[in-house]
């Protein structure tokens, strides 16, 4: 390695400590989970598909645990260890594990969790405002900032009475970019598995993700068809929930509102402004889908108060995440021009419960890819967060 190289990563790794320093400054106590981590919360709240991009081992009794692949479910399982009955914010700094293309397989990730707050506008406009003030202590301005909201499109889905599986095809098609042609035109043809779909309707999902690997087991296969046992229950249960609703596509209507709604793109207030008007004109009466656009307006209100710009910053409505455990306002911050992810984050107040919280937990978050932010002033141009 040459002088020039060791100035460099000393400079960086000085970088990183300044950072670190600054969040645990802000009241983010610095925290670091075991690397070890237990490989179920990521494959029921990421989905079975992130296996694929995951390090997995078995311990002597055949429990699978997985190299961690981000800091969000491990930080969230210390709290529960340590101060499930209290509120508490962290701060990390340390290495993850995951297959990404075009980057390397161990990198690392700084960011913050702030659970248990119930000021929640407040919480999310502090999230960005801690997520800029970081890139700038880097020496990152030259970004963009988007923001979504998970809660804002699933009121607005609810209000609109779509059928469960066509809401989750929806906001997968929302994530994905794509068009709305296969939430649409659902297959017609008699499904052969009728009477099993009837069987599991409003059955727990990990019990049936159970049985359809029990199944298999006996039968000596891992994957069908190229998917694993949990990715097979999970289209099962999908099913399930369109038989028992009758249905499992949009109506025209609805498929004209969704597009318009996913057409608002603007800085937060216009965009709030203007998801209003569609309201009104779909003559919408929903309570929780106002309420979400009043917590949007807050949102906005608090980023204005912290001295944010935020004219600057863009609401775009359909952006949506696959994630399950996201449940309100998500944000992304890109190097301008670019496709970077820099910093990503949201809100996920239905986690904690599911990892063994007796009641709901509020909490929100956002992680810094350090190498993408660091690398030569260039971040690397990657996809995801």
């Amino acid at each position: 390695m040459t002088i020039p190289e060791a100035g460099g990563a000393i400079e960086e790794s000085q970088a990183q400590a300044r950072l670190l320093g600054h969040l645990v400054g802000a009241g983010y106590a610095g925290v670091t989970p075991p690397v070890l981590q237990p490989v179920e919360p990521f494959l029921e709240l990421s989905g079975e598909e992130i296996r694929r991009r995951i390090f997995v081992t078995q311990d002597a009794a055949g429990t699978e645990f997985c190299l961690r692949p981000e800091f969000t479910i491990p930080v969230c399982r210390h709290h529960l260890a340590r101060a499930s009955s209290t509120s508490a914010d962290y701060s990390y700094l340390g290495p993850v594990f995951r297959l990404a293309r075009g980057e390397p397989d161990e990198f690392l990730q700084a960011g913050i969790e702030s659970i248990g707050r119930t000021d929640i506008p407040a919480a999310d406009a502090e999230v960005v405002g801690l997520a800029l003030d970081g890139l700038a202590l880097l020496g990152r301005t030259d970004v963009e900032v988007r923001l979504g909201d998970m809660g804002l499109i699933d009121s607005f889905l609810d209000a609109l009475e779509v059928p469960p599986a066509a809401k989750r095809r929806t906001v997968r098609a929302l994530a994905g970019g794509r068009s709305l042609d296969e939430v649409a035109n659902p297959a017609t043809v008699e499904d052969p598995h009728a009477g099993l779909l009837a069987a599991i309707q409003g059955q727990d999902p990990r019990g049936v993700r159970a049985f359809v690997e029990d199944v298999l087991s006996i039968a000596g296969i891992s994957r069908v068809g190229g998917r694993s046992a949990g990715e097979i229950a999970e289209r099962f249960l999908a099913k399930a929930a369109a038989q028992a609703n009758g249905g499992t596509g949009l109506n025209a209507e609805n498929r004209a509102l969704i597009e318009r709604y996913r057409a608002i793109s603007a800085d937060p207030d216009r965009a709030a402004s203007e998801i209003r008007a569609l309201v009104r004109d779909a003559r919408l009466d929903h309570p929780p889908l106002d309420e979400a656009i009043s917590l949007l307006e807050e949102r906005t209100g608090f980023m204005a108060a912290r001295g944010l710009d935020v004219e600057r910053v863009r609401f775009s409505a359909g952006f949506a995440r696959n994630l399950d455990y996201y449940t309100g306002f998500i944000v992304e911050v890109r190097a301008s021009g670019s496709d970077a992810i820099l910093v990503g984050g949201g809100r996920y107040d239905g986690l904690l419960q599911h990892l063994g919280s007796a009641v709901p937990v509020p909490a929100v978050g956002c992680a810094f890819w350090l190498s993408r932010i660091t690398a030569s002033g260039q971040p690397t141009q990657a996809r995801g967060a």
